[in-house]
């Protein structure tokens, strides 16, 4: 399974494409920042955003879209900015027909430390482990994207067959 994991954010959205599957070696294929300056309009910053991400499809084919689900911030601005930078990632998938998979920031920390409650110190040293990378995904906004990416494929499997398994008791 190939993800593409977004953090998403409009001054710095982080991207990483995750390949593997529960149970085998992770490979990190690419780990970045989409950067935009907090003075331009914010239409050009969210085409920019687009624009970054869809190159990151066109190149990197993924079979599913991971994006942290944007949850309820005290500084209304900043929670519509993340909101308005997750939706490009979600358009980017429903017009190319790529599965989503939504994930809270408790999930993510969850399943990456074992611990809800890890900050971004311990997400940042168990996905540097995790995927056997020789540095830390900096910024922390790259080394979220990839622990949204590797939560994706490691509960997203679980996810399929309860799903699978519920349609099949249906029928």
């Amino acid at each position: 399974m190939r993800v593409l994991g977004v953090d998403p954010g409009l001054t710095r959205c982080g991207v990483a494409v995750v390949d593997g599957a529960p149970g085998r070696t992770l490979t990190a294929m690419h780990i970045a920042v989409l950067g935009t300056a907090p003075a331009t309009a914010i239409e050009i910053r969210l085409a920019a955003i687009e624009r970054g991400i869809n190159a990151l499809v066109d190149q990197y084919d993924p079979d599913v879209i991971a994006i942290e689900r944007v949850f309820s911030q005290h500084n209304v601005r900043s929670a519509m900015g993340t909101a308005q930078a997750a939706a490009m990632a979600l358009v980017i998938a429903g017009r190319r027909g790529i599965s989503v998979a939504m994930h809270t920031p408790t999930e993510v920390k969850a399943a990456v430390t074992g611990s809800g409650r890890a900050d971004k110190v311990q997400v940042t040293a168990m996905v540097t482990r995790i995927l056997g990378l020789s540095q830390a995904p900096k910024p922390a906004d790259a080394a979220d994207a990839v622990a949204i990416a590797v939560c994706a494929i490691w509960r997203g499997s679980a996810q399929q067959r309860i799903a699978a398994a519920i349609a099949a008791g249906a029928r």
